[in-house]
């Protein structure tokens, strides 16, 4: 039964965690006004959290339950898996930095000034971790079905 919990509260949270990517991409356009901006604070401290919930229940499965360690370790879709998140994750510091930024004026009652060159760079940058978490689920089913053992 562990392992069927760990296995459904990794899905739910990358359901959530795309959901919320999804959120901020139609959330964030220029003109902002005072409430998106602090939604879109809200949303990315969100998908913050969300993001910690699929590592967290990742490594779970790795360590606790499925197929065990060795196998994801001898594996190169796993790798890839994990480098892809590494990347999104990397990815996702720039939205959220600018999202910080905004904190001051937030504060103030005060919509955030955003150039509409840095707006454009946002939008990217979230639709480039979309388009890279569509490739999580492929490394995936790859894995499951046994592709990308190193050493066969």
């Amino acid at each position: 039964m562990g392992q069927a919990v760990a296995a459904y509260l990794h899905l739910l949270s990358i359901f959530v965690l795309f959901a919320l990517l999804t959120l901020e991409h139609r959330l964030f356009k220029l003109p902002l006004d005072l409430e998106r901006a602090r939604s879109l604070v809200r949303v990315d401290m969100t998908y913050g959290v969300a993001a910690g919930a699929v590592l967290f229940t990742g490594l779970a499965r790795v360590f606790w339950y499925d197929k065990g360690v060795d196998y994801y370790l001898n594996n190169s879709m796993f790798h890839a898996k994990m480098g892809l998140f590494a990347l999104i994750a990397l990815l996702s510091g720039f939205p959220t930095f600018v999202f910080l930024n905004w904190r001051n004026a937030l504060k103030a009652g005060q919509v955030p000034e955003v150039s509409p060159g840095k707006a454009k760079a946002v939008i990217m940058v979230i639709r480039l971790e979309l388009l890279l978490a569509l490739l999580m689920p492929l490394f995936a089913v790859l894995m499951a079905r046994g592709y990308g053992v190193i050493g066969n």
